[in-house]
């Protein structure tokens, strides 16, 4: 059932068709006698927007630390640009151009939007004094939220004041503002009703329109279908399925999966490797 996708969203502005951003190759992980990761190929192109599926244990959590260099690999390398790079570190990966939106979303809820967008990089005047510019911060951070279409009355309100939709879709500006290459949402519809999953839907096809290219980690079937161009899962620390969401439907991935997991516990397999 497995096929390699061959096209995607129309790449953003000065793309080549076939360019990918993230190249991921025979990426292994063990930790002790678990193999989390066994032989790992995986490709992103820029403006797409790629759904990594796989039950617990399957392997998701330690290629996307590896991705975002919390876990370096036992063997395999990752492409970025074309280019081979080392990943040491999260904030390595940062200085790169990889950053993670997770769940817990490292918001501040009792500061404004507008300083939450520059935590860790608030521009400054005064010289030693280093005095904030909040006039400054409170401008761009303007400008960008409704470059990308995220309309907040008041961007002086706290964070805490924020609906779940409003607060992810702030996370989110926070780490597009850098420009970054590759962004990785976990779960980022977790826990959200219609109307606020709208709003990062929305955000996140917006943004894959610009160009920029996004990993998205989720178990709701529905949601990736709503938010990706390509599906991949991870099954046993492998890629085992990689397909175009205009190839597939919702019943294919269920019936895939419902398979898969009938496969595993026939072979005593079900509860896969751990995920540290």
């Amino acid at each position: 059932m497995t096929s390699p996708a061959t096209s995607a969203r129309t790449p953003g502005p000065g793309a080549a068709e076939t360019e990918n951003i993230l190249e991921v190759e025979h990426i292994s992980k063990s930790f002790g006698a678990v193999v989390a990761l066994r032989d790992v190929n995986l490709t992103l192109r820029r403006g797409e927007v790629l759904g990594l599926v796989g039950d617990n244990g399957a392997g998701k959590s330690t290629l996307c630390k590896i991705i975002c260099g919390f876990h370096r690999p036992d063997s395999g390398r990752i492409l970025l640009d074309g280019k081979e790079v080392h990943l040491r570190s999260v904030e390595d990966a940062r200085r790169h151009g990889i950053d993670t939106v997770y769940q817990d979303l490292a918001l501040v809820p009792q500061l404004p939007i507008y300083s939450n967008l520059f935590l860790g990089r608030e521009p400054t005047f005064g010289g030693p004094l280093r005095l904030l510019a909040r006039h400054k911060m409170r401008a761009q951070a303007k400008a960008y939220l409704d470059s990308i279409k995220v309309h907040i009355p008041d961007i002086d309100a706290e964070v805490e004041r924020l609906s779940g939709g409003q607060r992810q879709a702030i996370a989110v500006a926070r780490a597009t503002r850098q420009q970054v290459k590759v962004l990785l949402l976990d779960e980022p519809l977790a826990a959200m009703g219609a109307r606020e999953s709208a709003l990062i839907i929305d955000l996140v096809k917006g943004l894959a329109a610009a160009g920029q290219s996004m990993i998205v980690i989720d178990h709701n079937y529905t949601h990736l279908f709503e938010l990706c161009d390509r599906l991949a899962v991870l099954q046993n620390g492998v890629i085992a399925f990689d397909r175009l969401v205009s190839e597939t439907s919702l019943e294919e991935m269920t019936e895939y999966m419902v398979s898969e997991y009938r496969r595993q516990v026939e072979t005593g397999r079900v509860n896969g490797p751990a995920q540290p």
